[in-house]
């Protein structure tokens, strides 16, 4: 009952009819360091006319799953990966040496390349604010907004290219370990209208 109260509160405006929940999986992709265990969300549609896809980058512990209870009310439009960073979780470790934030970069973008993503949308939560800036230099143009959990708006602005959509939502604080069950629906609300403006390419 408490999931479709959020739903309801984040999709009021832009939707006349309630859409159902999406599919929550767990699953792995091959990147250049072996396997990435990604926690996804699929839309009920199957995909079909949605948003551009979402991608969660966690913090320093690393763990896709932080951002579970979020995926089922931000995945009623749009595909969303949470992945656990390289050598975190159950993912495959980088090479020795390889700094956390770069191999995180680079796996995302070899998951985003094997599902023939054209743009994504950064989730980040503190320390994942560090792979976003890397992936958007690797990567000019590709992604389209960050939203940020636990990260100030103004070290968010000075990380992230010029003109990059990004804001700051107070959902969690930067040293959480995980998420409340229940996420604040208004603020949810608010996070998923920034999100709702980026769409695909034609």
């Amino acid at each position: 009952m408490a999931a479709r109260s959020t739903l309801r509160a984040c999709f009021s405006v832009t939707s006349a009819w309630e859409r159902p929940p999406a599919r929550l999986r767990r699953t792995y992709f091959d990147c250049r360091f072996g396997q990435l265990h990604v926690h996804q969300a699929i839309p009920a549609g199957g995909g079909f006319d949605e948003a551009v896809a979402l991608v969660c980058l966690p913090g320093a512990r690393g763990q896709g799953g932080f951002f579970r209870p979020l995926l089922q009310a931000l995945g009623i439009d749009r595909s969303i990966y949470a992945p656990d960073l390289p050598g975190l979780g159950q993912s495959d470790p980088p090479p020795p040496g390889t700094p956390l934030a770069r191999a995180a970069a680079e796996a995302v973008l070899d998951l985003l390349d094997s599902l023939r993503e054209r743009r994504c949308c950064l989730l980040v939560h503190a320390e994942g604010l560090a792979a976003a800036a890397l992936l958007t230099g690797l990567r000019p143009g590709f992604v389209q907004r960050v939203a940020a959990i636990g990260a100030d708006a103004s070290p968010l602005a000075s990380a992230l290219p010029a003109g990059l959509p990004a804001a700051a939502f107070d959902l969690a604080p930067a040293d959480a370990g995980s998420l409340p069950a229940a996420p604040d629906a208004a603020r949810l609300a608010r996070l998923a209208a920034f999100l709702g403006t980026a769409r695909p390419l034609a």
